[in-house]
């Protein structure tokens, strides 16, 4: 388990846009892309607000392979091909069993499942689509990432919510290590722009009703915004081996679940998957540069993220920068820590922390240097990323 693993190649796409450079550009200097959602699928849903993408990239899947994959599928193979190519990384017979990829859902294929509810129980049809059935489930990513990329190695999905792609990243490190892979694809993906998605989040009350505001006092709730984002993770010794460009080293990985509420967060559990990320990469809390935040923008997470903090990292909770990016691309479920995670990677690649947007008023309880609505030059040589899930799964 001492195999260091680094990243060599990003690809992404989501409302700020369709390549991980743009995503970054947006990201750093703080525009927002949060807006009315012009899906015309989302019914009576007229005036809801989300990051979409509103054009594709252009792209060379196979018609054939486009009509057994979801959206969600689809934005996760075009992350993976970009990554890939700026890795410089292809397959073939000789090298395929030893790469894999994990791809972290949140939702999963939930447009394939309304559409089939519409055509069956409102249309009167008598079956449904063909590939309803994958194409609806949350596994599908992965199994279309690795058919689409030749990946003959460990493939698998990762569940867990609003954590999906920080725990999906945490299981490629553990297969390098493990020296069941040399090289992973891994991030998140997903589509929650449906209908029926959106009612849900609704009937919980989170959502904001005009923009996400993390850690301003005025904050009204999340945002649900759709993407996806993977990496490609490599053993020290082959992305050597090769001359790659490294960009970045995942140093440590902290873990944990509250046990507590399914809807309601906890400060022990988030707490402790920052101690346990810090003793991993045997450093020390003194020695992290950034931080980027779960930062949701709900009144609960925000106040709870920023009390963890605290008791993780002490006096040097004020010296280091914090900022939330779901301020820009929203809470992108099963693909928000993906983002993030590109996020602090080029923090790292800059020395610049991209800023919260949005941000008008001070919160008493939220206390923290946030970076507001400006990006900071400093020096980033440690970067931490926090993911923080319904049900309490924290990574």
């Amino acid at each position: 388990m001492d195999r260091r693993v680094v990243i060599t190649g990003l690809g992404g796409l989501c409302g700020l846009g369709t390549d991980a450079s743009s995503i970054w550009t947006e990201m750093r200097e703080g525009r927002s892309a949060i807006g009315p959602i012009s899906n015309s699928e989302i019914h009576e849903l007229k005036g809801m607000i989300g990051t979409e993408i509103k054009v594709l990239p252009q792209h060379d899947i196979d018609r054939k392979q486009l009509i057994s994959m979801d959206r969600f599928s689809l934005l996760a193979v075009l992350a993976a091909k970009e990554a890939m190519l700026q890795a410089g990384l292809s397959c073939n017979e000789g090298n395929a069993h030893r790469f894999g990829a994990t791809v972290g859902v949140g939702f999963g294929g939930w447009d394939a499942t309304e559409k089939a509810y519409r055509t069956l129980l409102l249309g009167g049809a008598t079956r449904t689509e063909l590939f309803t059935g994958v194409k609806a489930m949350p596994s599908a990513a992965a199994c279309q990432v690795s058919m689409n990329l030749g990946l003959r190695g460990p493939v698998f999905g990762a569940t867990s919510a609003c954590a999906s792609a920080n725990h999906a990243i945490a299981s490629a490190v553990d297969q390098i290590k493990l020296g069941r892979a040399d090289v992973m694809l891994a991030g998140g993906s997903d589509a929650p722009l449906v209908w029926i998605v959106l009612k849900a989040w609704e009937a919980m009350r989170v959502l904001a009703p005009d923009t996400c505001r993390p850690f301003s006092a005025d904050r009204k709730g999340l945002v649900l915004g759709e993407g996806a984002g993977m990496a490609v993770l490599e053993s020290y010794e082959h992305a050597a081996a090769r001359g790659a460009t490294m960009l970045a080293e995942v140093a440590g990985i902290g873990l944990s679940a509250d046990a507590y509420h399914i809807a309601a967060p906890a400060v022990h559990g988030p707490e402790a998957a920052m101690r346990a990320c810090l003793v991993d990469a045997g450093l020390n809390a003194e020695d992290v540069d950034y931080l980027n935040a779960h930062g949701t923008g709900t009144k609960a997470n925000d106040q709870i993220e920023t009390t963890a903090i605290k008791r993780v990292f002490g006096d040097h909770a004020r010296s280091m920068s914090i900022s939330s990016t779901k301020s820009t691309h929203a809470h992108c479920l099963g693909a928000a820590s993906a983002l993030e995670m590109i996020a602090c990677v080029m923090a790292i690649q800059e020395d610049v922390v991209p800023p919260t947007a949005n941000y008008r008023e001070p919160d008493p309880d939220c206390d923290l240097d946030i970076t507001p609505n400006v990006l900071r030059e400093r020096r980033v040589r440690v970067a931490m990323s926090n993911a923080f899930a319904m049900g309490g799964m924290n990574a």
